[in-house]
């Protein structure tokens, strides 16, 4: 992604992507939001990786709150409306642009979520909202990984690859992100049953 990244700076107009959005290269606010999303998406996916740590977390709370703060607020000030606005103008027509739009709405409503579950000290709820809002920002990964692994599997038009990548970056992370939730909670269930039956074999041994 450090290396997509730099391909831009400072100013690149005709390299990577952009090479197939030359006829909306011109739009100044989709040119803008393109930027800012690119400049900022890294900075996103480094300082909400930090958030999983358990020892930043339990050593460094103020680290955590930190980069936790860059996070929600590059996620939902920033990066993420710039996201929105590009779904606008996805390739691929329809399909792709409900996908990218709806990408984009979820990410910023889990990452909202996730600053008001904390705020509100529903701090299994914010982490799991955040392990949704994540998974989303880790799209940005697996859309590429999905379409390099397609375009190195099968001969298909370029517009049909983009159309299935659009919905394969995305929708397997939150599928993903949700039997982890569930597999946290249902340890948990199992950690305060067996609490539950020692205190009880405790009790009928007293």
């Amino acid at each position: 992604m450090a290396r997509i990244t730099v391909a831009y700076i400072p100013y690149e107009l005709d390299v990577g992507f952009l090479r197939i959005k030359q006829s909306y290269i011109d739009i100044d606010h989709w040119r803008i939001a393109f930027f800012v999303h690119v400049y900022t998406s890294l900075w996103v996916l480094l300082a909400g990786f930090t958030q999983f740590s358990g020892r930043i977390r339990d050593h460094y709370p103020k680290v955590h709150r930190f980069l936790g703060f860059i996070y929600i607020a590059d996620v939902v000030l920033i990066t993420g409306p710039a996201g929105l606005l590009m779904g606008f103008y996805a390739n691929g027509g329809l399909p792709s642009k409900v996908s990218f739009i709806t990408l984009a709405i979820l990410w910023i409503a889990f990452t909202v979520l996730a600053l008001v579950k904390a705020k509100n000290g529903d701090y299994i709820a914010h982490r799991n909202f955040m392990i949704r809002s994540y998974a989303l920002t880790l799209s940005a990964i697996t859309l590429r990984a999905w379409k390099w692994s397609i375009t190195n599997s099968f001969e298909l038009p370029p517009m049909d690859v983009y159309r299935a990548v659009a919905w394969l970056g995305w929708v397997p992370n939150l599928v993903l992100a949700e039997l982890l939730i569930w597999n946290y909670s249902r340890r948990a269930k199992q950690r305060i049953q067996l609490a539950l039956d020692l205190n009880a074999s405790k009790a009928s041994n007293t």
